[in-house]
């Protein structure tokens, strides 16, 4: 009798040291999702702000993109080396310093005095982002190993990502109207400090791949080369396809990372071990999130144009617009990752996802001059969002899923570089394609008339958003011909080492 007492209380010790850890770990889902959607957001809640700041700063147009893209640029070129940093010295250390980092860089934008001043704080809130991002996703992949929790933390993780950018365009426009453009930076203060402690508190420290090297030749082939294809892309939103500073670049920047693969599979201890790309469901999750970062700019910012310029929409109001959307994937994300993956299996859930989105683009191409948002915008927002919904969640969780504790961090900075290189190719091809539509409209009519200026902007939105249609129709074929067959199965085995 007295051994069976002993070993009920040491089952009832175990099971609330379990619920103990449970609890914990949604505490870490959490932080981890406050500290990404301060990541994410801010690739468009600036962007809302940005002619109040050249007002109140007095740079030009010509200059005005380089807020948006000092981002980028430092963001996409050191994923690759922040997520090994999180690998080799330890994710809790890499996400503190990437937290508090950013937070001091937004300060830095908010107080700015000059133009140089603002690009330099955006430049460095890139840098610290490309360290904060993969170590948060590493750190979800590490905490939840069991199959069904693990689906309901990447749910929430998908969503975040994939609703971030309208949630940066809602806030950037309250904060605007409200306040002033310099809050869209001071706000990611009250993000950080929820974010650091939290993370000071949950968080312990683990160095996976501590017996590893940094990769220093390989970091400086895959940062330049992915500045060089990012800065490429950028240009060919100002200059021409045919100028050197577009194709030069691209061509530099495909070199540099054909050469960085070619060296990988010779490196000691390489940065991006092939083993992480090597995985079929991996390997086709990429390809995913590389296509849908390049969709949905289609819709963000050429819906944020049409809502503002053609349908009167103030910045709040245009914010306010992108809910629906976010709700629809939301609630998607929800159902995608928790019931249909696990019961179907990718192979079929996410081409479906893709199919859905397509459907919605398409029939978004129906705006015109005079149209209603409720039947014109709303609808199709809607079904944008649930396809995005089945998609974004169930990538990002098959692209990290079963990876070794060691590459981790890095398996996490890949899915964050194919959205930030993804999004970066979707800016400047639909932004070049539009501007051709836009022009080929105007010739032969007569340019000064408001009516056909504003039949020409339709016109360039519309070639936008069939052409992002086209890029989701390209991933639903991508995906049904990439991902293995079946359903999921999870290997108790192979499942990393849970690290709180």
């Amino acid at each position: 009798m007295s051994q069976t007492m002993t070993e009920g209380t040491r089952t009832g010790a175990a099971d609330a040291t379990s619920a103990a850890a449970s609890r914990r770990r949604w505490w870490i889902l959490a932080i981890v999702g406050i500290a990404q959607l301060m990541v994410v957001l801010d690739a468009t809640i600036v962007n809302i702000a940005l002619p109040s700041a050249q007002a109140d700063l007095g740079f030009s147009d010509g200059n005005r993109q380089w807020i948006v893209t000092a981002y980028s640029l430092a963001f996409a070129s050191l994923l690759l080396l922040g997520g090994r940093i999180a690998d080799l010295f330890g994710r809790k250390p890499a996400f503190l310093i990437g937290v508090a980092g950013f937070a001091a860089a937004s300060v830095l934008g908010g107080a700015s005095t000059s133009f140089g001043m603002l690009v330099t704080a955006r430049a460095l809130q890139g840098v610290f982002g490309a360290l904060l991002a993969p170590a948060a996703l590493s750190l979800l992949n590490t905490t939840f190993t069991d199959a069904k929790e693990r689906a309901k933390a990447f749910s929430v993780y998908g969503a975040i990502a994939g609703a971030g950018g309208a949630v940066g365009l809602l806030l950037g426009g309250v904060l605007t109207d409200a306040l002033d453009w310099r809050w869209t930076l001071f706000v990611n203060l009250v993000f950080a400090v929820v974010a650091f402690a939290g993370g000071w508190v949950l968080l312990s420290n683990h160095r996976d791949a501590a017996n590893s090297k940094l990769d220093l030749p390989g970091t400086l082939l895959v940062s330049t080369g992915l500045f060089s294809l990012v800065y490429g892309f950028s240009n060919a939103e100002t200059h021409h396809w045919s100028s050197p500073a577009t194709w030069g670049f691209l061509i530099a920047g495909g070199i540099l990372l054909t050469a960085f693969a070619w060296w990988q599979t010779r490196a000691k201890h390489p940065l991006l071990p092939m083993r992480v790309l090597l995985d079929r469901n991996r390997a086709a999750s990429f390809v995913t999130v590389l296509i849908t970062g390049a969709g949905m700019f289609g819709v963000f910012l050429f819906l944020t144009y049409y809502l503002q310029l053609n349908l009167g929409f103030s910045p709040t109001k245009t914010g306010v617009a992108f809910l629906p959307m976010m709700a629809a994937l939301m609630v998607m994300a929800q159902v995608s990752t928790t019931i249909l993956v696990p019961r179907i299996g990718p192979k079929a859930v996410i081409p479906a996802g893709f199919a859905v989105a397509v459907v919605g683009m398409a029939w978004l191409t129906g705006i015109g001059v005079g149209s209603s948002f409720s039947t014109a915008v709303l609808p199709q927002l809607l079904l944008i969002g649930a396809g995005l919904g089945v998609v974004m969640p169930p990538a990002m969780s098959l692209a990290t899923s079963g990876i070794a504790p060691e590459d981790a961090g890095v398996a996490s900075a890949t899915v964050n570089t194919m959205q930030q290189v993804g999004g970066s190719i979707g800016t400047a091809l639909l932004n070049t394609l539009a501007a051709s539509a836009a022009t080929n409209y105007l010739s032969g009519k007569d340019a000064t008339s408001k009516l056909v200026q504003a039949q020409a902007t339709i016109e360039s939105y519309t070639t936008a958003f069939w052409w992002s249609a086209g890029f989701f129709a390209a991933g639903a074929v991508i995906a049904l011909l990439l991902y293995r067959r079946g359903k999921l199965e999870q290997d108790p085995e192979a499942a990393p080492v849970v690290h709180m």
